[in-house]
């Protein structure tokens, strides 16, 4: 039990260091916490970690402002492989229709985590998006949305989607949330990985959801 619950505290510690040194724009730090094969999904980027922490840097530096919290934990370990789901939620501040809003999304991140040379590290991190809403920074503010463009998103990301749609991203519509057939296919390959899986993917991925310059 001493050696699974050192294990269950060095990935708890990646996925903490994660969220602090991405929000902090602490780029080389965050490096650190993907192994060189790293893949992110979000809402609006699927590809190779080194390509997210460019464009996140990028990003990070024009202004935009996405930030994360994270709740408890679970980490399921197998040998030199482990799945950790963590609650979180992300936070996106912007300009939507002359207002600045808020934008909080509740979820978890799934993580598909491997041992090498000792260290573990995240090899696939993928978010499931169960819930979320959309607020005006100033109280006194009224929005009025484009019902048809909300309702094409889907329910657990929806007001997140809206958002980054209208700032020129490219959302992916089919990201795991509370439910469904999607999140399932996600468990299942979690199972497959523990059990010695090859990839971390039924398929192999392709990049895309690059966002606009």
């Amino acid at each position: 039990m001493g050696k699974e619950m050192d294990d269950r505290l060095a990935i708890a510690e990646v996925v903490q260091n994660w969220a602090v040194w991405r929000d902090a724009g602490d780029w080389e730090r965050f490096r650190t916490v993907w192994h060189s094969d790293g893949w992110m999904s979000a809402t609006w980027f699927q590809g190779p970690a080194e390509q997210f922490i460019s464009v996140s840097k990028a990003g990070f530096e024009k202004g935009v402002n996405i930030l994360h919290f994270l709740g408890g934990i679970s980490v399921d370990v197998a040998g030199d492989r482990a799945i950790s789901q963590c609650k979180m939620t992300i936070s996106q501040r912007g300009p939507l229709d002359g207002e600045i809003v808020d934008v909080v999304c509740t979820g978890r991140f799934y993580d598909f985590f491997d041992r090498r040379d000792g260290e573990w590290k995240v090899v696939r991190r993928q978010p499931i998006y169960e819930k979320d809403r959309l607020d005006p920074v100033d109280p006194a503010s009224t929005l009025e949305l484009e019902p048809a463009l909300l309702m094409s998103f889907p329910e657990g990301y929806r007001h997140l989607a809206y958002l980054q749609s209208t700032l020129g991203f490219t959302i992916k519509m089919d990201m795991p949330q509370l439910k469904g057939p999607v999140v399932q296919a996600l468990y299942a390959r979690g199972k497959a990985w523990l059990e010695g899986a090859p990839s971390a993917f039924d398929t192999p991925p392709v990049p895309s959801g690059i966002p606009p310059n």
